[in-house]
């Protein structure tokens, strides 16, 4: 009863200490998860020159999370000196078995839980499919792993982009990048890129990109027959002691609060909420885990 209690404190403190302390980088890095959440908050002074594009592949970040999460900073000029936040702290996607890979598109974000490691996550940022070529959402499996992989133009890209070639050999032309994981869709790959600053962004055919480095890493991490959930949950909610923190990535024009009421309503967490603290947060809409408790 007193571990249980001072891990409720020890979480919640981590929870609220948002951005007070400079955090390291944390591409690829492997979590051990607490009642769902993983990660923690932190903070970053711009330096001349950096630009929250290089800033979000620096700290395992895609580019529609350092953006939400620091909406008043110009992403490409970034005032040097301004503190930003790096909202490296995440709720884990509900989903009936937590193993393998498991992808949030509404977050535009990958989850992998290596066999052998109860507790534990690694996470990378990911581009989408862009609109019209939504990624689509289901349980699949890696089928086939491709090192330096070749891309055979779909017939409706070439007819969208006639001047592109029918095949594109592997080398730093190749869209796919180094690595990609087919899954057992078939149509729809897990690959790397040759234009990292997609990543965290809709830019696909319905694929998931990651950045060179990371999928390098997953590729090694992961096997033949792994197991790929891709889910759509803008709003993720999750019980830490006795605070209920709620975590939205909705896109723009979305009603945030409805969605959030309604989930909240699903798990049955209502009752925890504090309908003012919910709209506040439904507003921001910044893709960091919030406290909405009474």
């Amino acid at each position: 009863m007193q571990w249980s209690l001072f891990r409720s404190i020890i979480l919640f403190l981590t929870f609220i200490s948002t951005a007070l302390l400079p955090i390291a980088d944390v591409s690829g890095a492997e979590y051990r998860q607490y009642d769902g959440i993983i990660g923690a908050t932190g903070s970053y002074t711009v330096k001349a020159d950096d630009s929250l594009i290089e800033l979000a592949r620096k700290f395992g970040l895609g580019y529609n999370e350092i953006v939400a999460a620091n909406p008043s900073v110009d992403p490409i000029l970034p005032t040097p000196g301004t503190k930003i936040v790096i909202p490296s702290m995440r709720i884990l996607p509900d989903t009936p078995l937590r193993a393998g890979i498991v992808i949030n598109v509404s977050e535009m974000r990958l989850y992998y839980f290596p066999p052998g490691k109860p507790g534990r996550v690694i996470t990378y940022p990911v581009g989408i499919g862009d609109e019209g070529w939504d990624t689509p959402t289901g349980t699949y499996r890696i089928i086939e792993k491709i090192v330096n992989p070749t891309w055979y133009v779909p017939l409706s890209i070439q007819r969208q982009k006639p001047e592109l070639p029918a095949i594109v050999p592997p080398g730093p032309d190749n869209p796919l990048g180094t690595r990609a994981l087919r899954l057992s869709l078939r149509t729809i790959l897990i690959h790397g890129t040759n234009r990292p600053f997609g990543i965290g962004r809709k830019v696909s055919h319905g694929c998931i990109h990651l950045y060179p480095e990371d999928i390098t890493k997953l590729f090694r991490q992961t096997k033949k027959d792994t197991r790929v959930t891709i889910v759509r949950q803008p709003v993720k909610a999750a019980i830490v002691g006795d605070r209920l923190l709620v975590e939205l990535h909705g896109d723009q024009g979305e009603n945030m609060y409805k969605q959030a009421y309604e989930e909240l309503l699903r798990k049955g967490f209502l009752d925890r909420a504090d309908p003012e603290k919910l709209a506040s947060v439904a507003s921001e809409n910044n893709g960091i885990p919030e406290d909405v408790s009474w």
